[in-house]
């Protein structure tokens, strides 16, 4: 489970975070590219934009509950 106080430092404020477990496998920014993003000089993702509308919102969502090692979570505060 994603931990909030663990976020990666380049997501953006909101519901939707990254935390420092990721393993930059690339299913969050296939499944939601809209909103992830990869730090290359740390070797991680990020959320860089917020969803906007329920389709971006439904991707946050699948790219959550597929990511492998829990690294991505929803309770993040705006």
């Amino acid at each position: 489970m994603a931990d909030r106080e663990d976020k990666n430092r380049e997501n953006v404020a909101g519901k939707f975070y990254v935390d420092s477990q990721c393993i930059d496998c690339d299913l969050c920014r296939e499944t939601a590219p809209n909103n992830f993003t990869r730090s290359d000089d740390e070797g991680y993702s990020f959320v860089y934009k917020q969803p906007l509308n329920a389709e971006e919102e439904a991707q946050c969502r699948e790219a959550m509950e597929g990511c492998p090692v829990e690294a991505i979570g929803e309770d993040g505060e705006s």
